[in-house]
């Protein structure tokens, strides 16, 4: 089966096709950052991560933008708090969004536009706008005039009647910003400079670009008129990518996007994440009380990305001990690879201890797992679906470990298990998901080498030839206490890290 998406913008899921053979185009909106990044960030950052990994997984050439949104009141208002200026809080967050980001395994994007530094795109854009009359200027503002777009409304599907219908009440005749439009549906694109706010010069006086007319520009700067995949969070559609839409097609008369893209929200125990009602959670909070970030990924991979989630502690939990699973299946060339014969991986500086993080494994021949992986995923990214098809390798591993550890044998050959951990470690790569060396010994930094304990357990051996078993058990005792554990039998003796 090949890749077919949903496209928000026509309601139904279609054949995936790029604008140009064999190259992506795509683009996340992302941060606007005047704080900390939340639950609900995770999970879009993890998604547009795996959705552009799986793209390259499957041949595509990906060129992956994500915006920061550097200018905005709510910057301002935090810079106001703190004493602060708008460049320095949005520096700060810049800085911690990327320090998350990395936590959490995401990949960096292939370029990070600010709003700050697209001003000329931006004026360019609403000047052509004011030209081809879907904007006017008002007492140093520019506002576009919505009507004029006799497409407006068709991402979110609302009309611009009912939304009359339902406004009429609300509207404050009193209000300056009202009182500049000429209907109640315009929206600002440039916003007349305030007193100790900053400002840029424009050919409509001091001011600073409104919110929505930043990503049409950054996206027509960045990668062009029309891409093919634009991505952000449910809450997004209405009215930021709506009024996206507007602004870009009427001034170039190309859609904007070929697909929209969609997040759904995230919830915490059934509610709303926010911040009055006191279950906000931000993603440094949550990493820093121990949860693993890669149970993070897991949590948000086993849903469909276009569901609601909901987090809860049991939730975490789950995905925690799935996640060992996992962990335990991407080890397992690390565990037992000498002992197959396999020649993974390259000795660090003649220590002779294998790598501490995944190797680089070749891309195995393509299998009944690849395949299934491939089509369960290649359904509107059903990366959920796909994951039942990396436990199965897991506990397989699993399962030959432990009887290659009790038995000295595995049922399969090495050359099998060997397809069975190289193709366990590249989906598991695509989806993200990431084990170190380390984390199996970070609770003991005084961990044993394998050279010692083979020299201990021969120490043993020649104890036992004396009838020295009071030494002999000393021995035993002592390499259990740190964490090894000897299994003796007809061949000799085995040994484990617990």
């Amino acid at each position: 089966m090949t890749l077919s998406v949903y496209n928000t913008l026509t309601r139904r899921q279609e054949p995936f096709e790029t604008v140009e053979a064999g190259k992506v185009k795509m683009y996340y909106c992302g941060v606007t950052v005047y704080d900390y990044c939340h639950l609900g960030h995770a999970r879009a950052c993890i998604v547009w991560d795996v959705v552009r990994r799986y793209l390259q997984f499957i041949g595509y050439d990906v060129r992956y933008v994500q915006n920061f949104t550097d200018v905005d009141d709510k910057i301002l208002n935090r810079a106001r708090q703190e004493h602060s200026s708008m460049e320095a809080v949005a520096e700060r967050f810049i800085k911690a969004y990327f320090e998350d980001m990395r936590r959490l395994g995401i990949k960096d994007a292939d370029e990070y536009p600010r709003a700050t530094h697209t001003m000329n795109g931006i004026q360019r854009l609403i000047h052509e706008l004011e030209n081809k009359g879907y904007a006017y200027a008002s007492q140093g503002d520019v506002y576009y005039a919505v009507r004029q777009f006799s497409e407006y409304g068709k991402l979110s599907g609302r009309r611009l009647e009912d939304m009359q219908a339902g406004a009429s009440e609300r509207v404050n005749l009193e209000d300056p910003e009202y009182q500049k439009k000429k209907d109640p549906f315009d929206f600002a694109l440039w916003k007349a400079a305030k007193q100790g706010e900053p400002a840029w010069d424009s050919p409509w006086g001091k001011g600073r670009p409104g919110w929505h007319i930043e990503c049409s520009a950054m996206v027509r700067d960045r990668l062009g008129d029309t891409i093919d995949i634009h991505t952000g969070g449910d809450d997004l559609k209405f009215p930021h990518h709506e009024n996206e839409i507007a602004q870009s097609e009427a001034v170039t008369g190309k859609p904007l996007a070929k697909y929209w893209l969609h997040n759904g929200m995230v919830k915490v125990d059934g509610d709303k994440m926010s911040k009055s009602l006191g279950n906000f959670i931000t993603i440094r909070e949550l990493l820093d009380k121990g949860v693993h970030p890669m149970a993070v990924r897991l949590f948000v991979l086993q849903a469909h990305y276009r569901k609601p989630i909901d987090f809860t502690d049991d939730a975490i939990a789950s995905a925690t001990k799935g996640y060992e699973t996992l962990k335990e299946g991407l080890l397992f060339g690390h565990k037992y690879g000498r002992q197959l014969g396999w020649e993974i991986g390259q000795r660090a500086m003649g220590s002779g201890n294998w790598e501490s993080t995944m190797p680089n494994t070749q891309f195995p021949i393509p299998n009944a797992h690849i395949n299934r992986f491939i089509e369960a995923v290649n359904d509107d990214f059903n990366f959920s679906g796909g994951l039942p098809v990396l436990f199965e390798l897991a506990k397989e591993l699993q399962r030959e470990g432990n009887i290659l550890t009790h038995e000295g044998k595995t049922a399969k050959t090495p050359d099998e298990l060997l397809t069975e951990w190289q193709t366990l470690v590249k989906l598991a790569e695509v989806l993200g998901f990431d084990a170190k060396v380390e984390e199996e010994t970070s609770d003991n930094d005084n961990s044993l080498s394998d050279a010692t304990i083979e020299a201990l357990i021969q120490k043993r051996q020649e104890a036992r030839k004396a009838k020295n078993f009071a030494l002999s058990d000393r021995i035993r005792d002592e390499l259990q206490a740190q964490g090894i554990t000897l299994i003796d039998s007809r061949d000799g003796t085995r040994w484990h890290r617990n």
